[in-house]
């Protein structure tokens, strides 16, 4: 029996073997190519849903029936908090925080991302990745945001990097459509692009997460991903 496996045409195994051996074979196959996401969802019940259409169309100006999105863009963050439990704290609950006064005039909807990426490179979902997440002004509607915990007195580590650049090219290979990476603070170079959707032009926030460096070791593995 000849078996041959593809991926992407990096890899093409051709093998004679028994049912047995191939179901092995199968098995390291997937192994080698899978990536491991544990999952941690956020508290996201028929009123964050609403919140979310709210923040639609008060900031987009538009009417949807659902929060789904076609992801276009990967945005990279950090949480600026040191610790994962108080970062995951910070986001599970539906409304925005008080102390959040810089981001207020955008609604209520609380700040959220797809994904966390803990010190040690642990990747964990925090929600569905094509539910809109409320993220980085202007690109919510198209982008998966990915939060990096430290940024604080605590720098991202390599190990978060190469989860990083794992993560990345599993959305990359599962969706498409992903034309764009970028780190948060570049967000403002995408204002006169057409998926920039925030209709005030006030509103905006300086940001520095995660560094210009962290992307630009992640940019190298992803040469046809562009940033602006």
């Amino acid at each position: 029996l000849f078996i041959y496996f593809t991926n992407e045409n990096i890899i093409i195994i051709r093998y004679n073997c028994t049912m047995k051996n191939f179901l092995l074979i199968l098995v390291l196959f997937i192994n080698v190519y899978s990536i491991e996401i544990k999952q941690m969802p956020l508290e996201f019940t028929q009123k964050r849903v609403d919140l979310t259409k709210e923040y639609i169309k008060n900031s987009y100006g538009l009417e949807v029936e659902n929060i789904n999105i076609i992801p276009k863009i990967i945005v990279i963050h950090h949480t600026a908090m040191d610790d994962l439990a108080e970062s995951f704290n910070r986001f599970n609950s539906e409304t925005l925080t008080s102390d959040r006064k810089d981001i207020k005039k955008g609604g209520n909807l609380n700040v959220s991302a797809h994904f966390f990426v803990d010190f040690d490179g642990t990747i964990y979902s925090l929600m569905p990745e094509t539910y809109m997440a409320r993220h980085v002004i202007g690109l919510n509607l198209s982008s998966i945001g990915i939060e990096n915990i430290g940024g604080n007195k605590k720098e991202l580590t390599k190990e978060q990097l190469k989860a990083n650049i794992e993560l990345v090219k599993y959305l990359k290979d599962k969706y498409k459509t992903i034309e764009y990476l970028i780190g948060h603070y570049e967000y403002t170079s995408f204002e006169k692009h057409p998926l920039f959707l925030e209709k005030d032009t006030k509103y905006r926030t300086i940001k520095h997460d995660p560094s210009i460096d962290f992307m630009e070791n992640l940019r190298l593995n992803f040469p046809d991903l562009k940033s602006n």
